[in-house]
């Protein structure tokens, strides 16, 4: 089962996960890129769905999104420049991007992972992509350059699938993009630590530290069909909405050199055996979830927690139930039926680690 993305919404996963198993169509793997991968890791470290309902509204949940806190980066005028020059440009990453110290939010150092009870009862592998640069080649003309090297963190029954296979990116289709040909494989990291590597971002969070080096998080693949194809005989995912054509994509192409909505558009389109049909998340769920708030009078971009506790484990409780409903919906359907299509919605939000 492929969880990618989801942003603070990643919820929905532990719901889709849960009504899978109760179906007795629970995945062997979950392969996991940015919010999914703290999702696939509190199913890791909880075997009983119950718990892992309960923990996704727990009060070290709570604690930890109120402890998310703006950077002296987070200036609101100043942010939506960047963007707009982004958004002027159709280079593909043209220079090698500040991903150390131009980011938005500070991330506490420890996430709110559950201690591991029993034996998992699924594999795990989560998606980064390893800096093959450093802070003094920050704004230095990319050329032809390869900036980011895809990897998984996975078991080693994983690895030995994935021997030998080159990145996904690593096609025609995908243009003059900045990821290396090479797949990497580690299995010496943690889940927890791979989750905590995997939500770190272009725009928003600092790039993560991890012996020695540095990775940018999943956003480098959202959606890795093809590996999830060498990984399984099966495969379960979903039929996402689109990235916003102001903020999302230029992003990408700045940072990544991808064009996120092809990427996505393949990915809706191919290697999938069952759909669960996610388009409509950002209508139905518009609340429920961490949100920006943009603060003119003092010229700054700050986070909007929910008013209490009370309403952080309704919202939470709401992205499971969405989650268990349209995974019910995807088991109802024949096999290889594409979902219907939702409400079509031009001004969707990012999929990446946080969403406005």
């Amino acid at each position: 089962m492929v969880m990618g993305g989801g942003g603070f919404r990643f919820g929905i996963y532990i719901g889709m996960y849960a009504a899978l198993r109760q179906a007795g169509k629970a995945p062997d793997v979950l392969l996991a890129s940015c919010g999914g991968a703290i999702a696939a890791a509190i199913i890791h470290n909880l075997p009983d769905p119950e718990a892992q309902r309960e923990w996704l509204s727990s009060e070290q949940m709570y604690q930890f999104w109120c402890s998310l806190r703006s950077t002296d980066n987070a200036v609101l005028l100043g942010s939506l420049f960047r963007a707009a020059k982004r958004k002027m440009s159709n280079a593909s990453a043209p220079v090698i991007p500040d991903l150390f110290t131009d980011y938005l939010f500070e991330i506490p150092p420890q996430l709110p992972f559950p201690a591991a009870t029993g034996t998992p009862e699924v594999d795990v592998a989560i998606i980064g992509g390893k800096l093959l640069f450093d802070e003094a080649d920050v704004g230095q003309p990319r050329g032809q350059r390869k900036l980011y090297a895809e990897t998984v963190f996975c078991n080693e029954r994983a690895a030995a699938a994935l021997q030998g296979m080159d990145s996904p990116l690593n096609a025609p289709r995908w243009g003059d993009h900045a990821v290396a040909q090479e797949l990497l494989t580690d299995s010496s990291v943690a889940v927890t630590d791979a989750a905590r590597i995997s939500i770190a971002d272009m725009i928003y969070f600092r790039c993560a530290q991890h012996r020695g080096s540095e990775y940018i998080g999943g956003v480098l693949d959202l959606f890795p069909v093809e590996i999830a194809r060498a990984l399984g005989t099966e495969v379960i995912m979903e039929f996402k909405e689109a990235f916003d054509q102001v903020f999302s994509i230029p992003a990408w192409r700045a940072v990544l050199g991808v064009d996120g909505n092809a990427r996505l558009r393949y990915a809706n389109s191919h290697l999938a055996d069952m759909r669960i049909d996610s388009s409509d998340v950002s209508v139905v769920l518009e609340k429920q979830q961490l949100q920006q708030k943009l603060d003119w009078l003092r010229n700054r971009i700050e986070l909007r927690m929910p008013p209490s506790y009370e309403v952080f484990v309704q919202h939470m409780q709401d992205q499971w139930q969405y989650g268990y409903e349209r995974a019910q919906e995807a088991l109802a359907r024949p096999p290889l039926q594409q979902p219907p299509i939702r409400r079509a919605n031009r001004h969707s939000k990012p999929l990446g680690s946080i969403e406005p």
